[in-house]
C-alpha cells in the first residue's frame, strides 16, 4: 500500500490502518481451508497455487506492518499508548506468518492428512480460523472504543467478544487432543517421519487459535491501562 494511502488512513483514524492489516491477515489465514481440502485430493498443483496466494497475502501484511510502524504518528491524543498499538500490530501479524509456515511445510513434504482424520481435521482448522475471525471482529470495534474514550457499554461488549475468543480457543484445545488420540491409534501404519510432522501440523494449526487469543489478551491489556 502506498505511503500516502497509509497516511490518509491515519488522518481519518489512527485505528484504520491497524484494522486494514488484520483484514489482510485474516484473509491470509482463511486460505488454509481450501489448501488442506485440495491436499486431501492429492492435487499438489492446486495446493501450490493456494500456498502462493497465502504467501502473497503474508507479504502484503508485512508491508502494511512496516508502513504502520514507520508512519504511526507520535504524540497522538489517544486513550491508548502508541507502544501498545504497535505490540497489538505485532501479535496480529504473527497469524499470517503461521498460515504461511503451515502451508509451506505441508506442501514442501507433500504431507497427507490420513483419511480417517480428514473430516475432524478440517473441522479443527475451521474452528482455529474462527478464532482468527473473532480477533478481527474485536479489532473492528476499536473505532467505537476510541469514540467512547474506552468507556461505557462498548468496553463491556469488547470484553464479551474477548471471552468468546477464549471459548473458541478452549474448543480447539479439546479438538486437538482428540485428533492426537486418533493419530496415535494409527501411527504405526505410517512413515514415522511423516507422523512426526503430522503431530507438528496439529500443533501449528492450533497455534493460530492461540495467537488469536494473544491478540485479544493484548487488547484486553490496552483496555485495562486506558
Amino acid at each position: 500500500m502506498p505511503v500516502n494511502t497509509i497516511m490518509g488512513l491515519f488522518a481519518k483514524s489512527p485505528i484504520k490502518p491497524l484494522q486494514k492489516h488484520v483484514v489482510c491477515v485474516n484473509e491470509c489465514c482463511s486460505y488454509l481451508i481450501s489448501f488442506f481440502e485440495v491436499t486431501f485430493q492429492k492435487d499438489w498443483e492446486k495446493a501450490a497455487e493456494i500456498r502462493a496466494q497465502i504467501s502473497h497475502l503474508e507479504k502484503e501484511a508485512d508491508v502494511l506492518k512496516r508502513e504502520i510502524r514507520l508512519k504511526l504518528p507520535r504524540g497522538l491524543f489517544l486513550p491508548v499508548d502508541r507502544t501498545d498499538m504497535l505490540e497489538l500490530l505485532t501479535q496480529q501479524d504473527k497469524l499470517a506468518n503461521l498460515a504461511k509456515d503451515i502451508s509451506g511445510r505441508v506442501y514442501g513434504r507433500e504431507l497427507m492428512i490420513p483419511e480417517p482424520l480428514q473430516q475432524d481435521f478440517i473441522a479443527y482448522v475451521k474452528r482455529c480460523l474462527d478464532a482468527a475471525t473473532q480477533a478481527q471482529k474485536v479489532i473492528g470495534e476499536l473505532d467505537e472504543l476510541l469514540e467512547t474514550g474506552f468507556k461505557g457499554r462498548e468496553v463491556t461488549l469488547v470484553a464479551e467478544m474477548i471471552n468468546q475468543l477464549d471459548a473458541i480457543e478452549d474448543d480447539t484445545d479439546t479438538m486437538q487432543i482428540h485428533l492426537r488420540q486418533q493419530l496415535m491409534a494409527i501411527e504405526s501404519k505410517y512413515n514415522p517421519i511423516d507422523m512426526m510432522f503430522l503431530y507438528k501440523i496439529l500443533e501449528w494449526v492450533g497455534g493460530i487459535a492461540d495467537q488469536a487469543q494473544r491478540v485479544g489478551a493484548r487488547l484486553e491489556l490496552m483496555l485495562s491501562r486506558s
